[in-house]
């Protein structure tokens, strides 16, 4: 009797001692079913603890939001339980390589007597594919590279094909995969195979690259790639090292300490279109986290604010 009291009081000692907020149980629970996460007992108990932490940062930006100091709301995502470091390594993959940031540059001009709107959204166009997921792959690159292509190659045919960015993953041997890479070289890539894969044919599986297998024969063909000006979605690279970024969930995105260099920039992303929000312009920007993070996963991110988080530095697309 007296072994099982002892073993009462340590079970309920050992419950107490737990460093979790029990107010936030249910919360938790909903985390888990909506994203369908599952864990061993040991790697939820860290995976808590990184979404509580998260969850008093949101709360506290938020009240700041509320009063009026911040443009934008965080909130939960999908990735809401990777702490910053798995978030550099799994979702961040820009890595700029110098021999291939002087190739294909054309220079820009201002434009003269053009009557240039003051909103754009190339998604009612027709010149933007439904947001991807990445998934715990730093393949950005490849994101971005294939959404700049398949906004060109509709404007040129008139049908909006979706690419595979497994494709660029498994074959682009100028990039490093799911380690990172640089959407310049993989126009080059692209360039040089006279196409790439649909979608269709060469679905995503996130791993790579896989050597010695042959891909899936290319159902698009044709594409002639470089660099210059456009009207249609751009690939750009951006600082998205900061947690305001990772939970962004609407509003006008104003990071102040943002850098705009190209050491700066970690995170390759689509531009496709601009505007204004309460007063604070905007460039519109379509990630590849899936539909959780922001606005149906995209982020409206500061336009006209001396080049914030770099979204101007390295911008590009292919020529088709």
């Amino acid at each position: 009797m007296q072994l099982i009291l002892i073993f009462c009081l340590f079970a309920a000692a050992a419950s107490y001692s737990l460093p979790f907020t029990s107010e936030l149980d249910e919360h938790w629970g909903h985390f888990k079913n909506v994203y369908s996460k599952s864990y061993t007992s040991t790697e939820e108990t860290r995976r808590r603890l990184v979404w509580e932490e998260r969850v008093t940062s949101i709360v506290h930006h938020n009240l700041r939001a509320d009063a009026g100091l911040h443009s934008f709301r965080r909130g939960l995502n999908k990735y809401s339980d990777l702490t910053h470091a798995e978030y550099m390594d799994t979702l961040n993959g820009f890595k700029a390589r110098n021999h291939f940031l002087e190739r294909n540059g054309t220079t820009w001009f201002p434009l003269s007597n053009v009557d240039i709107p003051e909103q754009v959204d190339w998604r009612h166009d027709g010149l933007v594919t439904p947001v991807k997921d990445q998934q715990s792959c730093g393949s950005c690159w490849a994101f971005s590279t294939t959404g700049s292509l398949e906004g060109q190659h509709k404007k040129k045919t008139g049908t909006l094909v979706s690419l595979s960015e497994q494709n660029l993953i498994d074959c682009n041997t100028d990039n490093n995969g799911c380690h990172g890479g640089v959407m310049d070289a993989a126009f080059e890539f692209i360039k040089s195979e006279n196409g790439i894969d649909t979608e269709e044919s060469y679905p995503y599986e996130e791993a790579g690259p896989v050597r010695g297998v042959d891909p899936p024969p290319p159902e698009m063909k044709g594409p002639e790639t470089g660099r210059g000006q456009c009207k249609g979605p751009l690939s750009i690279a951006i600082d998205a090292h900061h947690e305001s970024f990772h939970d962004y969930k609407v509003g006008v995105y104003d990071e102040p300490e943002c850098g705009n260099g190209i050491s700066d920039l970690t995170h390759a992303v689509l531009v496709v279109g601009y505007g204004t929000e309460e007063g604070k312009d905007y460039w519109l920007v379509k990630n590849s986290w899936g539909e959780s993070f922001g606005v149906n996963g995209y982020i409206k991110m500061s336009r006209n604010k001396n080049n914030q988080c770099g979204i101007a530095t390295m911008a590009s697309y292919p020529l088709v």
